[in-house]
């Protein structure tokens, strides 16, 4: 299996962002939508911060409400902006960077995607269900 190639070959390059301006109804419509856990929070395509499906579920009172979890979840996120839930510090590789480097990183840390930023720009977004899916495709089943 090759690990040594770059993360650009296994990560996603369309990607689904928001605007530090974006309310979170808006970030839990993309996030169902387009069945993702990961979004970069932009501006001028340079990257702000992270927001993630549990970032929402940290505020959200979803679990605990059935009849109006909608309403309720309406609610609680309109009281917060994204610069108020997302992650600030969020730690980004290059797209040159090793598929084995990035397996790495996320091996050791507490989330679940990595930004892909170069010369200061977003160029996409690679998560451990890429890195699980490389791997399975690339597997030597000998």
């Amino acid at each position: 299996m090759k690990i040594g190639i770059p993360v650009s070959k296994i990560m996603t390059k369309n990607l689904v962002t928001l605007s530090v301006k974006d309310d979170l109804v808006t970030a839990e419509g993309l996030f169902k939508k387009h069945h993702i856990r990961h979004i970069p929070v932009v501006e001028n395509n340079t990257i702000k911060g992270m927001l993630s499906h549990t970032d929402l579920m940290r505020i959200s009172f979803a679990d605990a409400i059935d009849d109006n979890e909608q309403s309720v979840d309406t609610i609680v996120y309109n009281m917060f902006t994204i610069p108020q839930v997302m992650v600030h510090d969020v730690v980004s590789v290059t797209s040159d960077t090793t598929i084995r480097e990035v397996a790495e990183i996320l091996s050791k840390k507490e989330f679940h995607a990595l930004p892909i930023v170069d010369d200061g720009k977003l160029k996409g977004i690679v998560t451990t269900t890429d890195l699980i899916q490389y791997f399975l495709k690339n597997i030597d089943n000998s």
